[in-house]
């Protein structure tokens, strides 16, 4: 997600939140009707009702347009809405493009993975599964795993919906569009953070950082840049860095209500796989050996308890980040799929099980923007102006 801009709706950052800096969608926009040739839907109307929640801006991969003003305060106000205006301009603009057709048809022979985090805004969400259902074939991470373990290629137009973290969310939110419309997902959770009220670390260091907390490894790094400082030390700097922060700000992160245990089960049981997103969300290649193994297997056994006996096949790599060491111990406990946050399609048949390409989104993207991801020209632009 993009560190050091807020949004009224937003819920976590970090650059798996990807590499490089994000930006939001001005507006979300569009309408969910197909055009000649769609597959029809399967489900009618729109989900309703807003989730107004505080702390960094959800994951999104960067438009083809300005990065955010940093500038803070009302004085922004007015530039942010032009770099707003000229974004929804490009990505109007890609999706009228003549490549889209070309893209759309290479997109159909590739698999799709769409990388959310929580659900902020539910009516954009409902179009946006609406569409996908018109133009796409929603699959379940268990046909990921088929295919992978039988060597069969997966469908055409084949997508898996994705959600990191555990945002609360994706349950009240985003559960009732996915059970109305029969799309499966998967949602890969953070499991220390269960059944309690802390803050995801990169929100709550955001909001500490915001009101004038200090740490020495943050030094000489702007308020709105620490968070994506942060996730370049070394785990244990970085550790130390959020105590620091906690012991010198002004006021104390507000509280966020997550996921129980009772929550997952009810997620596993209404179509949305449970997967591992290790037990703290540290970035892994930034870790010793010891905390590799013991977050991927802490966050295992504990998922394992509380779906009944059930152990997760599916992880997730903090922030994106791979570390061959996690690739052991996921191996070790037969762990069948990973993913990452590259912004990427992958093969339906996907080459490295444990490597599978994931597409950023979140519930706010606008209908130009989310076309042009679903066929890969959004990430092609993306990657050609030296996004990663």
């Amino acid at each position: 997600m993009p560190e050091g801009t807020t949004h009224s709706t937003a819920h976590s950052t970090g650059t798996e939140h990807g590499p490089s800096t994000g930006t939001t969608d001005a507006t979300a926009t569009g309408t969910a009707g197909g055009r000649a040739g769609e597959r029809p839907g399967r489900g009618g109307g729109s989900a309703t009702g807003t989730a107004t929640r505080t702390g960094p801006a959800p994951s999104e991969a960067p438009a083809a347009a300005p990065p955010e003003d940093p500038t803070p305060g009302p004085a922004a106000a007015p530039r942010r809405a032009r770099l707003a205006g000229r974004r929804a301009t490009v990505d109007a603009v890609l999706r009228n493009s003549p490549l889209q057709p070309l893209f759309r048809l290479a997109a159909t022979r590739r698999l799709a993975v769409l990388a959310y985090h929580g659900v902020d805004d539910p009516r954009v969400f409902a179009l946006q599964m609406e569409r996908l259902v018109r133009v796409a074939r929603p699959v379940p991470l268990a046909a990921v795993e088929e295919a992978v373990r039988t060597g069969r290629t997966l469908p055409p137009r084949s997508v898996l919906v994705t959600f990191d973290d555990g945002d609360r969310t994706v349950l009240t939110e985003g559960l009732p569009v996915l059970t109305r419309l029969g799309i499966p997902a998967a949602a890969f959770v953070v499991t220390d953070l269960i059944g309690g009220d802390q803050p995801f670390w990169w929100a709550e260091a955001a909001f500490l950082a915001a009101h004038g907390g200090t740490a020495h490894s943050l030094a000489d790094c702007p308020p709105g840049e620490a968070v994506r400082r942060m996730k370049t030390l070394p785990d244990g700097e970085r550790r130390a860095a959020l105590a620091e922060l906690r012991e010198s700000a002004r006021a104390r992160a507000p509280r966020q209500e997550q996921l129980t245990p009772a929550d997952l089960l009810t997620l596993a049981r209404n179509g949305v796989a449970v997967g591992n997103h290790t037990a703290g969300h540290p970035c892994l290649d930034r870790c010793e050996g010891g905390t590799v193994r013991d977050e991927i297997r802490r966050a295992h056994e504990a998922l394992t308890g509380w779906l009944g006996g059930e152990a997760p096949t599916a992880f997730a790599y903090p922030n994106g980040n791979v570390d061959p060491r996690a690739d052991a111990e996921l191996r070790r406990l037969d762990y069948r799929t990973g993913f990452l946050f590259d912004h990427r399609h992958d093969r339906l048949l996907p080459p490295h099980p444990l490597r599978i390409s994931r597409l950023r989104v979140n519930s706010t993207t606008g209908r130009d923007r989310f076309d042009t991801i679903l066929s890969g020209l959004h990430p092609a632009v993306h990657h050609l102006r030296g996004g990663s």
